[in-house]
């Protein structure tokens, strides 16, 4: 049931796309039927401010993110029907633009060019939550928020590819090779419980129970790892073998996330998984301070308001899908 005193998700919508046709058309902001959209409902001025407000915090943001995505951009812009004629450019532009930013806040969450485009080649995905995913052969997968695999069976090898996020494997012992390819290398296992987490440019085993065998590229040896251990690779290089406490750090199958003297940012992204939305921090150097402390992954904006308190940062929601941290 919605609060009679909250801005509806209609409301916010509606506001949005006011708010784009008077950028294109200043001369609507004078228009009858701006002024009586404006007075059918007080909560329709507020909606607006929020609006007018997000879209000037979502410039900074939204050209980083333009530029860091724009190889992921480009395939999806060429994977669309063919454009309209030369005339129509200008136009189209700004209507996928102001589409852009529309399902940046819509009720659909966060929206990321690349993970869609992987999403299209993974057997199992999850959005906002954890999914727990049986397999073929009974083995079982439990994926953090924002992750997706593929899998592959076939000539007496088991192979799954994680395509981002993170996942968690219990693998159920048959025989045959058990192999996970992330960022380029590969974990191989016959039965065990483990997880691997993609990091941008590599990646991060950690062993609950059993032995695994960490392969950082092709033709390379593998390094063994046993439980509560950590390796992560990138670039076809180890780091240093870490002991850990598993139990602690993969909490998160039971909806905790847990840090020791981690950066902000980093806490910041993984609660970002688990927001319908997109979170984003304005300030870099807030986002290099340090972190320790246990949240709940199903309550990502109280897990902002306690770190706010400590150290000293406000966060605003803005049309029910966007948090900025400043």
């Amino acid at each position: 049931m919605s609060h009679p005193d909250l801005i509806t998700a209609a409301q916010s919508e509606a506001a949005l796309q006011w708010l784009i046709r008077i950028n294109e058309q200043p001369a609507a902001a004078s228009s009858a039927a701006f002024k009586r959209w404006l007075l059918e409902d007080p909560k329709h001025r507020e909606a607006y401010a929020e609006a007018q407000l997000l879209w000037q915090l979502s410039e900074a943001p939204a050209a980083r993110l333009a530029e860091e995505e724009q190889a992921d951009l480009q395939r999806y812009l060429e994977a669309m029907a063919k454009p309209p004629g030369k005339g129509h450019w200008r136009r189209a532009g700004m209507a996928l633009a102001a589409a852009c930013l529309v399902l940046a806040v819509s009720m659909a969450g966060g929206w990321r060019p690349g993970d869609w485009l992987l999403n299209l080649q993974a057997d199992f995905s999850s959005s906002d939550g954890i999914r727990l995913v049986t397999l073929a052969d009974q083995s079982q997968v439990t994926l953090d928020a924002g992750s997706a695999i593929a899998v592959d069976f076939k000539q007496g090898e088991r192979r799954v590819r994680l395509l981002h996020g993170a996942a968690f494997f219990q693998v159920t012992h048959t025989g045959q090779p058990f192999v996970v390819e992330a960022a380029g290398g590969e974990v191989r296992v016959l039965g065990t419980q483990f997880e691997v987490r993609d990091q941008g440019q590599g990646a991060q085993v950690i062993v609950r129970s059993g032995r695994v065998a960490v392969i950082p590229a092709a033709g390379q040896a593998g390094q063994v790892l046993t439980a509560n251990q950590q390796l992560a690779y990138a670039d076809g290089q180890t780091g240093e073998l870490a002991s850990v406490d598993s139990d602690s750090r993969l909490a998160w199958r039971q909806g905790w996330l847990n840090y020791y003297q981690v950066p902000l940012a980093q806490v910041v992204a993984d609660l970002g998984r688990y927001y319908p939305g997109r979170i984003v921090m304005l300030d870099g150097e807030l986002g290099q301070r340090k972190v320790s402390g246990s949240f709940p992954a199903d309550e990502p904006l109280a897990a902002l308001d306690s770190l706010g308190k400590v150290l000293g940062f406000s966060r605003q929601t803005l049309l029910g899908r966007l948090t900025v941290i400043r």
